[in-house]
């Protein structure tokens, strides 16, 4: 049997970045869609789940996003059909799977590669060095699975969610330097400072803890954390485009743990131009975007040390 040869194999990063693109054309950000969940505030995202209660993390939480929102599915716990069939469950007929990734490292000298930096939820340990690899595998949504009710109960609607609490809680806690002043929301890298608005020049409370998890998320790039800040430069260039792109995942990813909506930006136009551009020159990026993102996001979890006040 002859192997395909590296052409004819399906790239998985081309497939993810395609849709991805479809998505921006149209001028919508896939990762910051206006879901509701069970208990979370309105137009609040939660985090994709698998079937052990656990969150998925990196690239796959943007096409779990995605189907979610196509499908209307309002459950966040996805598996896979044996594991459905493990659990007492069937998958319905005619249902249709959403297709994810697994990322590995395959033996042998590693490949200097923005791909270096790809995982998500299933990452290996190993400490052999390696190529990154990425292969795909079908989940099913809880509502088209049979049989599995007893196991996942339907959540109780909270009544009175109050996710600003915990917001104020988690982004203070992470102990960045935040000034606040001017009209102009910004991380200064030089000054390891993070500039914002005052709260009442937000129109709401949820959009100023928003605007301060992405500027949060470009904290952790300094080089006394992530040292991811290396290549910014200007805006329009692409490694500024990239950098952005990074911190609204991250945003994404920390305004689903915290449960608040992503807001809107006023320059969301021009990102979106910027983020086509970068993403139709290089299918890869997406991939490692998300990696960086989830480290982020992992991060100022671990600096805030709870997503819950104290009391």
């Amino acid at each position: 049997m002859t192997r395909p040869t590296p052409s004819a194999r399906p790239d998985v990063h081309a497939d993810i970045t395609t849709a991805i693109l479809a998505d921006l054309e149209r001028g919508v950000r896939p990762w910051a869609r206006a879901w509701t969940g069970a208990g979370a505030g309105a137009g609040a995202a939660q985090r994709p789940r698998r079937y052990d209660g656990q969150p998925y993390h990196g690239i796959n939480v943007l096409p779990l996003w995605a189907s979610a929102a196509d499908r209307g599915f309002e459950r966040s716990t996805w598996m896979t059909f044996r594991q459905a069939l493990a659990l007492g469950g069937c998958v319905r007929r005619g249902e249709t799977g959403t297709r994810i990734v697994f990322a590995g490292r395959r033996e042998g000298p590693a490949s200097p590669s923005n791909d270096a930096a790809a995982s998500d939820d299933d990452r290996p340990v190993t400490d052999a060095r390696g190529a990154v690899f990425l292969k795909r595998y079908t989940v099913f949504n809880l509502e088209q699975i049979d049989g599995l009710e007893p196991r996942y109960p339907a959540p109780e609607p909270f009544p009175e969610p109050m996710p600003d609490a915990r917001a104020e809680h988690f982004l203070c806690a992470v102990g960045a330097d935040i000034r606040h002043g001017g009209d102009t929301a910004c991380y200064l890298p030089r000054e390891d400072r993070v500039r914002m608005p005052h709260l009442a020049r937000f129109e709401t409370l949820q959009a100023y803890y928003a605007v301060l998890a992405h500027e949060l998320i470009h904290w952790t790039g300094h080089s006394s954390r992530l040292d991811r800040l290396g290549g910014l430069v200007r805006f329009g260039d692409s490694a500024y485009a990239r950098e952005e792109l990074v911190a609204e995942l991250g945003a994404a990813f920390l305004c689903a743990d915290l449960g608040l909506s992503l807001q809107p930006r006023r320059d969301h136009a021009a990102y979106l131009a910027s983020w086509l551009k970068v993403l139709g020159d290089d299918k890869r990026f997406i991939v490692a975007a998300a990696a960086h993102a989830e480290r982020a996001a992992a991060l100022l979890s671990a600096l805030a040390g709870t997503l819950d006040p104290p009391g």
